[in-house]
């Protein structure tokens, strides 16, 4: 009737349609939560416990005064984020909730230091369950594909509620233990996140390319890879001051989710061994550490007798490294062995 105001109208119902767009949505979750971040955290510093320093850790006294517990803030900006840019979905709500939980208890032990590492596997083993309950929603079986394998395997989800559950708690595990060099777990976790963002949304999320790769598609994957995204922001804003030398520390109130998200993506990609993809790095840094520690614990086994965990602590006292060149080293080495790994999983099946 009005064809005047049809072409007025034009360009803005093409910018509605552009604003649905799941990668606008994903840019403007993700610069959001960097903006948010980057000036948000100066303003919350005077209220975060300070750094008390950790036994045994090398260059532990550089940080002690330092404000620390900062992952709570960014968690929080990463749960308005979700809210606002991911549509919106009963599992990843309830998902949020345990992740915005898991930094409160990190936050908690960065306040007080008086949860015992029992106490904090246990949260750790709870909240890992719950999220692996959350993602496989009810279902009587999962599909779950394995590199250099064809096709799927379906399992009874029971089965696959353990597999998730030790996975993301060890991922919970190893990315905290990550966590003592300026920069250095929230880099690695950066480059974690991206590689599981292009894995849900373009390989396991889209429909062509999974076929042609043999992997079982999932088209609800796609949430799972704007949530990878949000967060690199959010990490992205964090690093501003984190950066060497840092001004604040995200504590275990940040690296207990970071693990958390961390596992939970590599458990909705139905590929439990993608975590050794995205995450070499993180295990061997911390992963192993925790299993050197359980065997002398539960089995008086000694192993790796000779070498310091995390291996950071490592290379900066018996090799001599810096806390900068552990960061930029590690970094190098995640992003190369990432990228190979990433194609042995894909291309050799």
């Amino acid at each position: 009737m009005f064809p005047w105001l049809s072409d007025l109208l034009a360009p803005v119902i093409g910018v509605m349609r552009l604003l649905r767009s799941d990668m606008l949505l994903i840019a403007l979750g993700a610069g959001s939560a960097f903006f948010a971040t980057v000036l948000g955290i100066p303003r919350i510093v005077r209220y975060l416990p300070r750094d008390r320093g950790r036994a045994f850790a090398i260059d532990a006294d550089k940080s002690v005064g330092k404000p620390m517990g900062a992952g709570i803030f960014f968690a929080m900006v990463f749960a308005v984020a979700v809210f606002l840019f991911v549509p919106w979905r009963v599992d990843i709500l309830l998902f949020v909730g345990v992740l915005l939980l898991t930094a409160g208890i990190g936050l908690l032990d960065d306040r007080t230091g008086g949860l015992s590492q029992y106490q904090l596997a246990l949260f750790d083993f709870l909240a890992a369950g719950l999220s692996a309950w959350l993602l496989v929603g009810g279902a009587d079986a999962v599909d779950i594909w394995l590199p250099l394998v064809r096709g799927s395997f379906s399992l009874p989800s029971p089965l696959v509620v353990m597999i998730f559950t030790a996975t993301i708690w060890i991922s919970i595990n190893a990315t905290n233990c990550s966590d003592g060099v300026d920069g250095l777990s929230g880099s690695l976790s950066v480059v974690s996140l991206v590689f599981l963002g292009f894995v849900l949304y373009g390989v396991v999320g889209d429909q062509a390319t999974a076929d042609y790769l043999l992997i079982p598609y999932d088209p609800g994957t796609g949430i799972w890879a704007s949530i990878a995204f949000i967060m690199v922001g959010c990490l992205a804003g964090y690093l501003w001051h984190n950066a060497p030398p840092s001004t604040v520390l995200m504590g275990d109130a940040g690296s207990r989710p970071l693990g958390l998200l961390i596992g939970v993506l590599v458990c909705a990609s139905h590929n439990v061994l993608l975590i050794v993809v995205v995450g070499f790095v993180i295990l061997a840094n911390g992963g192993t550490g925790i299993m050197k520690v359980a065997m002398k614990r539960f089995f008086n086994v000694l192993v790796f007798g000779r070498v310091r965990f995390p291996l950071h602590d490592h290379f900066r006292k018996e090799m001599g490294w810096t806390g900068t060149q552990v960061l930029m080293r590690f970094v190098i080495a995640h992003l190369i062995l990432s990228a190979l790994l990433y194609a042995v999983l894909l291309k050799v099946r």
